[in-house]
Formats: C-alpha cells, structure tokens, sequence
C-alpha cells in the first residue's frame, strides 16, 4: 500500500482530474454510454496524463529546472525519492497502460450500427487514431526535446486543447461516431481550467524557469501580462458554458474562477500551490454543474 500511494504522489495523481474531467463531460452530454468504453477512454487518458508528467519530471530534472527544495510541489526524482531507471520504466508501464487501452477504443470505434446491423469500417477509427497518435506525440513534445512546447511557452495551447475539446470530442465520438459541437464547448471549459493551472504553475516558477531558459508566458511577458492572461481564460469559461448549455448553471463557474484569479494575484512563493489546487477544484465543480444542469 505504501509503495502505491508512492507512486501515486510520483505521477501527480492529484492533477489527473485535468485529463478526467474533459471526458466525463463528453460522456455526459453523449446520447448513449457505452460504460466500460467510458471507463476504458478515461483509464487512457489519466495514463497518458500520467506518462506526461513522469516525462516532464525526467526532463526538467536533466535540465536543472526542478531541484530539492522547490517552492512547487516536491519531485521525487529531484528529491532523490527514485532513481532515473525507476521513472524510466514508469514512464514504459504508463505508455503500455495508454497503447493498450487506446487500442481497444481504435477497436471499437471502427464498429458502427446501422439500424440491426453492426459492420466494420476503418475510415471510422482515423479521428481516434489521429487523437491517438498526436496525444503520445505531444505528451513527449511537451518537454523531451530542446525545442519542447513547455520550453517554447506554447504550451497553453496544447493543454486547451488535449485536456479540453479533443479529450470531450473524442469522447463523445466513442459513444456515438458524431462529432458534437455541445461536446466541442462543454470540454473547453475544462480546458480553461487546465490551462488557469498552468499559467499559476508558470507565475510561481518565473524566476527558476527564466534561469534554464524555459520561455513561458510569464517570462516572455512579465508577470502582469500572466495574471492578465489568467483573468482573460477566466473570461472566456462562461462563454464556451453558454454556448454548450444556454443559460446554465455551469455559467456559475465565473464565480469561483474570479475568486481564484484574486487569490492568485496575491499569492507569493509556495502559496501558488494552492492556487494550482484551486483550479483542479475548479474542474471538478464544473463538471458537478454540467451534471446538475444535465439533470434539470
């Protein structure tokens, strides 16, 4: 047990509601679930969040941007806890858990109903296996290379992206071989989300990042330009809820995302800790929202 909830704190398990809460949504607004599908999709996203962030701890670690006694979130392998063999086959199991799973979703999705008739078609499985392949692509990108998506500060972009409105689309494509534009803006709010978790992440790391030449946001901008940012993401949350619900209870989430914003603004040090919690949370209550409203 204790080696488990080890490794459970080595992968971040705190921080797998970002890859979660993005396909529970897509389940949510899809008309039918297929349950062990849902599980299934939902099993390979957290690996493949899981394989990220081992990836991203092994890099940053060879690269001196994460060190012992971090104002962050402690890392094992910085911290001496593991060994770079260890996190090397972690990062195997992960990948393993995600092929595997993510080969049972190309699987399915290539079986399409037509009234009693259930047929094979291939052409059906491309949008999974572009998913597919470009998540294993970016989870890597993200930080292995000298000219990864963390280090280039783009990564915004690809958190909007993969932890919002590909992960909810997708979803929603297992379940029912459409692509729904519900789906498509209920995910990009868990999208703002991820990415309100990033820019706290960067605001907290500016000096350290700026000394290994990790050009994010903040530290090609400044910090006020990053606080700004946060607040226009913030902006942006009851609009994508609009679009997908209407007027809505998921609009609410402006409430507690302008509460984060305040408190972000005033964090200094270890504080921005809390704000990067604040804004899983923040997922979390977005996804409690659109179920409720589901519901109504």
């Amino acid at each position: 047990m204790k080696t488990i909830l080890f490794w459970l704190r080595v992968i971040r398990a705190h921080s797998l509601f970002a890859s979660l809460c993005p396909v529970l949504v897509g389940l949510l607004v899809s008309t039918t679930v297929n349950v062990p599908i849902g599980i299934c999709t939902a099993i390979c996203a957290m690996s493949l969040q899981a394989m990220s962030n081992l990836i991203n701890d092994y890099y940053d670690f060879k690269r001196g941007a994460d060190k012992a006694g971090r104002e962050g979130f402690k890392r094992a392998l910085a911290e001496g806890e593991v060994s770079i063999v260890q996190v090397r086959r972690a990062i195997l199991v992960t990948l393993a858990i995600a092929v595997i799973t993510g080969a049972i979703l190309l699987v399915h999705s290539g079986y399409v109903r037509h009234e009693c008739l259930v047929t094979f078609n291939w052409v059906y499985c491309l949008p999974i296996l572009l998913i597919g392949l470009t998540s294993l692509l970016f989870a890597w990108l993200y930080t292995a290379t000298d000219h990864s998506l963390s280090y280039l500060g783009i990564a915004d972009i690809f958190v909007f992206l993969y932890y919002g409105v590909i992960a909810s689309t997708g979803t929603t494509y297992l379940q029912t071989h459409t692509f729904s534009m519900t789906s498509f803006w209920a995910g990009g709010v868990c999208g703002l989300c991820s990415m309100c978790v990033l820019i706290a992440n960067n605001l907290r790391d500016i000096n350290d990042d700026r000394e290994v030449g990790k050009r994010t946001f903040p530290v090609r901008f400044g910090k006020r330009a990053g606080e700004i940012g946060m607040l226009m993401v913030i902006l942006l949350m009851p609009v994508m809820a609009y679009l997908a619900f209407g007027w809505s209870l998921p609009m609410l989430i402006i409430l507690p995302a302008l509460l984060l914003y305040y408190l972000t603004r005033r964090a200094q040090g270890a504080q921005y800790n809390q704000c990067l919690l604040g804004a899983l949370l923040l997922n979390i209550l977005y996804v409690i929202l659109s179920v409720i409203q589901w519901g109504l």
